[in-house]
């Protein structure tokens, strides 16, 4: 599940609907929110939040709040009966300080109820599940961190989430937007602090196999990015590259890694027809070097393997039999390690 964060500091525009409406066409399911409401604020925070929950519900996204007792005692609400913000379209709540185990666990026999997954004991779990907690309403949330160099390190991230699957929870992580950031300090909302300079889209690829919920910590993505998510529901990898020659259509078709994946290259099974007998030939232009990320086509010095569009996984020696023909850009490197064996990918050229 993946899902997008919005921020109520100010007014949901019409042209933000819009966009969230296309965001959810593009695979993502669910809304974050932060409630953590200025006192001077609290009736205009209550209409943008009542306002979103209709979006939630027009759209079919489930909806979470983080909260907290001031905030609930700013919406007219209490422990109690914190549950009745399911009638404003709020799915789910992330609670952290300021609640009992008990309220806790009376709460997830309601609604879906999300932890702190970085500070969650074994101990406060226990005492949670003695009180009833409902562990199939249960999810445990990291954090994002907004300052560079304070996001979480990988081995502790994966040992504390697999502590957490083992108890039966499921987990979520916060990736880095980039179209619209949010302040005051504008440097990304990862989890993880490798995230902060890499896309969103490869942020995701590195987490979908280890968190169940991924959302965007920043307000937003540029169309190229979402573009790249909704490929992906179609089992296509979408790389943006930088072309240095000019391009046959073939190229910026879709394209297939082989079954039997290369160790230093990507191979397209498309492109093997591309050389042979009755095609254009690949005449040889001059030998240039493959760094990680380079697209070449075998030219007629390779004999019948001329054709073959690749895209290199390591630096790789020039070779004047390659016609290198572009460069997959830096952010969407990372993306080609996820292009296993079968796998469809589509250059996207600038």
């Amino acid at each position: 599940m993946r899902g997008l964060s919005v921020y109520l500091s100010q007014p949901v525009t019409a042209a933000y609907e819009t966009w969230l409406a296309e965001m959810r066409q593009s695979g993502f399911t669910s809304l974050f929110t932060s409630l953590h409401i200025p006192e001077d604020d609290a009736s205009v925070y209550t209409e943008r939040l009542e306002h979103l929950g209709r979006i939630a519900k027009a759209l079919e996204m489930e909806l979470f709040a983080d909260i907290a007792p001031t905030s609930l005692e700013a919406l007219g609400k209490t422990w109690d009966d914190a549950h009745t913000l399911l009638d404003w379209g709020v799915t789910g709540l992330r609670v952290d300080y300021g609640v009992t185990p008990k309220q806790v666990a009376d709460l997830s026999q309601r609604m879906t109820v999300a932890l702190n997954a970085s500070t969650l004991s074994e101990t406060e779990l226990a005492e949670m599940v003695r009180h009833g907690l409902d562990l199939r309403r249960v999810e445990a949330w990291h954090n994002f961190y907004p300052r560079p160099e304070t996001g979480l390190e990988r081995t502790w991230f994966d040992e504390k989430n697999a502590w957490l699957k083992g108890q039966g929870i499921r987990v979520q992580a916060f990736i880095p937007g980039d179209g619209t950031l949010r302040g005051p300090l504008f440097e990304r909302l990862p989890t993880l602090e490798d995230h902060r300079t890499l896309s969103p889209f490869a942020c995701f690829l590195d987490l979908e196999r280890h968190v169940d919920r991924i959302l965007l910590g920043d307000p937003a993505v540029t169309d190229e990015t979402r573009e790249q998510f909704k490929a992906y529901d179609d089992g296509i990898v979408l790389l943006r590259a930088e072309a240095v020659c000019p391009l046959e259509p073939m190229l910026r078709d879709v394209q297939t890694n082989r079954m039997d994946p290369a160790r230093d290259i990507v191979r397209s099974v498309e492109s093997r027809a591309y050389g042979r007998p009755g095609h254009r030939l690949v005449e040889p232009l001059a030998a240039a070097p493959r760094p990680l990320g380079t697209i070449t086509i075998d030219n007629t010095n390779y004999g019948r393997y001329a054709g073959e569009m690749q895209v290199t996984k390591r630096d790789l020696d020039m070779d004047d039999r390659v016609n290198v023909i572009g460069r997959v850009i830096a952010e969407d490197r990372p993306l080609i390690r996820f292009i296993g064996p079968g796998v469809m990918f589509r250059v996207c050229w600038d």
